[in-house]
């Protein structure tokens, strides 16, 4: 099945902002995540794909390839969101073009193979409201390849060492020529017997068998500041893939999932909830007590608050992770009609409603006639109704003419 488009995905435009993303991402996150759709395979399979979207549409680089080219552009796309993998590529330019066409390098291919970097990996992390909120530190298990420490990467038994390739004398490629219609063509091919390495292992390392690395499932400790949240990524270097001939590990990638509150609702560094109070409270007024992310504070209820009302609670919101302060707590009151009334409780409120006056709208309608006027009226028939008419236009002719 053809992948949907990625900015479709997070329903956004093409010309969408760094900020506009991660918000379409988080509020998809937080409406599709595992947590809040527990067994429903269709919300996961959502998530996964966010997750993609985001992880592409996120990094500068991989955004302007995947604008250019769509999802078969030359890096390719669509590494995933499972726990942990690998993503990343690189467009060789011209050679990749070269190779493609005649299966060699440019130019001929008599470089030897260098040092290559390990790719990156990608981890992704779910957390409690109160880690993301204040951080936190947390174990992970990351299956991964590690350069095996016996033999030091090096592939060979210990007091042995690789060889060079006799095949392709070092170069990790051997060269061929062919005859086209526009005459010799060289071309350059991975050495089968190294592999592209260069080097060749005759007596392998018994720890590794001659890899060079070992499969590992490693412990890591993760420091999750303070501020984060769902969409925020942390890396770690060097603790992806490790290199090739000498080059450096890959980077990890930790992709953060706040599993949701079951009070408060974030919306960057600002926290929404709603607090519920009963009718004698809103009528006159009340200290209640409200909870923050830092405990219950006391906030002032006026007399005669309306179910609706927000209140602002500044500095009570989520510190930002940048250090620009902190956020907001808006409270929105619910005032609660009771069902279940004692005896006494409806005695009372029988009482009460005696002495309250009613609304004039209420009272006297939206024509501005009291019910008994409205009543009358209704009780005339059509023809009353016509007969009234009649009399009325017949007074006016009358004091017509009375005054000509």
């Amino acid at each position: 099945m053809a992948k949907r488009d990625y900015y479709e995905v997070l329903g956004v435009e093409k010309t969408a902002s760094e900020d506009e993303l991660k918000k379409a991402y988080r509020k998809l996150a937080r409406q599709y995540h595992p947590d809040v759709n527990p067994g429903n395979a269709e919300a996961e399979e959502k998530f996964k794909e966010i997750n993609e979207a985001y992880e592409i549409l996120s990094d500068a680089d991989k955004r302007a390839q995947y604008d250019r080219f769509g999802h078969d552009g030359p890096a390719g796309f669509g590494g995933g969101a499972g726990g942990f993998g690998g993503f990343g590529g690189d467009f060789g330019g011209m050679g990749d073009i070269f190779d493609m066409f005649f299966g060699g390098g440019f130019g001929g291919g008599q470089q030897q193979k260098g040092p290559r970097r390990g790719a990156d990996l990608r981890y992704d992390l779910t957390i409690d409201f109160e880690e993301a909120v204040f951080g936190a530190e947390k174990t992970i298990h990351l299956p991964k390849w590690e350069s095996c420490k016996t033999c030091g990467g090096s592939g060979a038994k210990a007091g042995t060492s690789p060889t060079t390739c006799s095949r392709c004398n070092g170069t990790g490629q051997v060269i061929t020529m062919q005859k086209t219609p526009f005459g010799q063509v060289q071309t350059a091919k991975v050495c089968p017997e190294c592999n592209g390495k260069g080097k060749v292992v005759k007596d392998p390392c018994p720890d590794c068998g001659g890899k060079g690395q070992k499969r590992i499932n490693k412990t890591l400790e993760v420091k999750v500041p303070a501020g984060v949240d769902t969409g925020s990524r942390l890396r770690m270097s060097n603790e992806g893939e490790p290199g090739e001939l000498g080059g450096p590990n890959g980077d990890l990638y930790i992709y953060i999932n706040v599993r949701p509150h079951e009070v408060f609702l974030r919306d960057e560094d600002d926290i929404y909830m709603e607090q519920e109070i009963n009718i004698a409270q809103a009528a006159l007024g009340d200290d209640i007590q409200v909870p923050t992310l830092e405990g219950k504070v006391t906030l002032t209820i006026p007399a005669g608050v309306q179910s609706g009302t927000k209140f602002r609670m500044k500095g009570k919101g989520v510190k930002n992770i940048k250090g620009y302060g902190k956020g907001d707590q808006y409270v929105t009151i619910k005032v609660v009609t009771p069902k279940n009334l004692t005896a006494e409780q409806r005695n009372l409120l029988e009482q009460l409603r005696a002495t309250l006056s009613v609304p004039a709208t209420a009272e006297t309608g939206f024509e501005g006639k009291k019910k008994e006027e409205r009543n009358e009226e209704n009780k005339k028939g059509f023809f009353s109704k016509m007969k009234d008419a009649v009399g009325d236009m017949k007074d006016a002719v009358e004091d017509w003419l009375d005054e000509e």
